[in-house]
């Protein structure tokens, strides 16, 4: 199963370049883990490139899948290799429906088990409201939405994917 993260290394043409972590997404220890002498963290990122010269706005929208990615790492290897981390909430219910609505929150290791706290509470409370008959799926949504960007500073983003070549 694993914790899987995306990590994307920032080129200095500003695109970036992106790799695969199975268990990156568990507690971003990554955040220390990455450095100058250890660029794809002692071997917990692999060493194939997911996809290369990705503009940063396209990263959220084509490959970061709420449904199966936990977290982003942004790494700036110009900058000593800063990372910045961000733990992927996805805003849907496991119903089938649209499954690409997620959302992005900065993060660091020390914070971190209290926004996953905090998100699956809240998303298991509106869970049970809609099923009460309270609320509609998209007002629960709506709502959530709200609360992340108001309260915690999230980023909502529409996962529509990319076509693999040779998919048809």
């Amino acid at each position: 199963m694993g914790h899987r993260a995306l990590v994307a290394y920032r080129r200095p043409d500003r695109l970036y370049d992106l790799r695969y972590s199975h268990w990156g997404g568990a507690d971003l220890s990554l955040v220390e883990s990455i450095g100058p002498t250890s660029p794809l963290a002692n071997g917990a990122v692999d060493t194939t490139l997911f996809a290369d010269s990705v503009a940063r706005d396209r990263i959220l929208s084509d490959f970061l899948d709420p449904c199966i990615y936990e977290a982003l790492y942004l790494v700036s290897p110009n900058s000593g290799y800063a990372v910045d981390a961000f733990r992927v909430c996805w805003l849907e219910w496991g119903d089938g429906r649209d499954e690409g609505r997620g959302a992005i929150l900065e993060s660091c290791p020390d914070d971190d088990r209290a926004i996953r706290t905090w998100f699956r509470a809240t998303k298991t409370t509106l869970a049970d409201v809609v099923e009460m008959g309270v609320l509609s799926r998209r007002a629960a949504q709506v709502y959530l939405e709200s609360r992340l960007c108001e309260e915690r500073g999230a980023v909502v983003y529409s996962y529509r994917g990319v076509e693999s070549p040779g998919d048809d």
